[in-house]
């Protein structure tokens, strides 16, 4: 019985933990535009800022993944609470753009802690059936934080809370889960499968786990671009920024939590192909519609971006089985990278973008959204090399029959 508990608490621990990150995400999206005035920053600069973000979590999970059996969760999930308290008190002291490029580096870095030992965790918790559902569960609290992390920024922005007030509240979930973690006995990692480093790296240098890699960067930056910008790029458009990031991630997260029939009945490539389509569009109506509509575009967004991930990981599983939780790991990694790398381009982008439509007369609010908008519609071109790839995807795989089971993720 007291072993039920335990599972227990640390599952719930490990809730919090994935709250923690869907709020520095969500919350960090909110108040993007409160610090670029707050430090003068141009677009190009907080790009440089999300970069760093993004750049810390594949580094820590990949580390992890490494070193998981060897250090087990419990150290982990240690390294990611110090990561998580000195990023996010040393952001809310920031006094310079140094320092909030460093602070979100270390966000980054307990994000991909959590990944890196909260996942293998569960599984090593439960079995069956059982850890398919606990496993779903878990990452039901990454878009579902996302929502409770987007209203409560847009509360605090509406009754004029500045930005160090908001990223305070993302210390509550991150002391939440340090304190039912804290004495309790984990779980001893289980060795699972019986490959070798030298297999796993073999698997991953076949076609289709590199081709695989190559769609993930683009996956992930069509689904994290326009969320990390929305409130920079829409706050003018007559719609709620933090509004449409709600209602994307909620869509996001009871699409994903019933997502088994839909996979069952499109196929994994299916999945991607119709997603790439529906992401397409969704992108190009947030660069050309306001007000009411920009929340139909959302819909269309959320749609299309809802299985990206979890199908690009559980397709590594499936697809080439023998690359191992490394191939995964490096999978979700080079998702987070490219987000990375793609940060400061996107901010490049607007400040361009700025600089040509105010060539032409526009000032003030209508500037930024005509500027902002042609920004979203460069963004098109992710899912739209998506659709081409995933049409090939499609007609190659079609005659292949995957082997093992998806694995869940978020």
């Amino acid at each position: 019985m007291n072993e039920n508990v335990n599972k227990s608490v640390l599952f719930n621990g490990s809730c919090f933990a994935l709250i923690t990150t869907a709020f520095t995400f969500s919350i960090r999206a909110g108040i993007l535009q409160q610090v670029g005035e707050s430090f003068g920053l141009s677009a190009e600069q907080l790009g440089f800022i999300n970069l760093m973000f993004f750049l810390g979590f594949p580094i820590s999970m990949i580390l992890g993944g490494l070193l998981y059996y060897k250090i087990g969760p419990k150290l982990i999930m240690q390294i990611a609470f110090v990561m998580h308290t000195i990023g996010i008190l040393t952001t809310i002291y920031a006094s310079s753009y140094t320092i909030l490029l460093i602070s979100t580096l270390f966000i980054g870095f307990g994000n991909g802690c959590t990944e890196a030992a909260c996942n293998p965790m569960i599984a090593d918790m439960y079995s069956g059936d059982k850890m398919s559902k606990m496993l779903n569960r878990f990452h039901m609290w990454f878009p579902g934080g996302i929502v409770i992390g987007s209203l409560i920024s847009k509360y605090m922005t509406d009754h004029n809370m500045g930005w160090q007030a908001q990223m305070w509240v993302t210390m509550i979930p991150t002391i939440v889960y340090a304190i039912l973690f804290f004495g309790k006995t984990f779980p001893q990692p289980k060795v699972q499968g019986s490959t070798s480093l030298a297999e796993n790296l073999k698997a991953m240098a076949t076609p289709t786990y590199i081709f695989l890699f190559v769609c993930m960067s683009l996956t992930a930056i069509s689904e994290f671009g326009p969320q990390q910008w929305v409130g920079f790029i829409l706050s003018k458009s007559g719609a709620s920024p933090m509004l449409i990031l709600a209602l994307v991630t909620g869509l996001m997260a009871v699409g994903r939590f019933f997502g088994g029939p839909v996979t069952h009945t499109l196929g994994q490539t299916g999945v991607l192909l119709m997603g790439s389509i529906f992401a397409a569009i969704g992108i190009y109506l947030f660069s050309t519609v306001t007000g009411t509509m920009a929340y139909v575009a959302a819909i269309f967004f959320a749609i299309g971006v809802c299985f990206f991930w979890p199908t690009m990981v559980g397709s590594v599983a499936q697809r080439v089985p023998l690359s191992g939780a490394l191939g995964m790991s490096i999978i979700g990694g080079v998702g987070m990278f490219s987000t990375a790398i793609w940060q400061p381009i996107i901010g490049g982008w607007i400040d361009k973008d700025k600089a040509v439509v105010a060539a032409t007369g526009l000032t003030g609010d209508q500037l930024d959204l005509v500027a902002g908008q042609a920004t979203l519609a460069k963004m098109v071109a992710f899912p739209g090399i998506l659709i081409v790839l995933f049409v090939i995807f499609f007609f190659w795989q079609k005659k292949v029959r995957p082997a093992g089971t998806a694995v869940a993720a978020h």
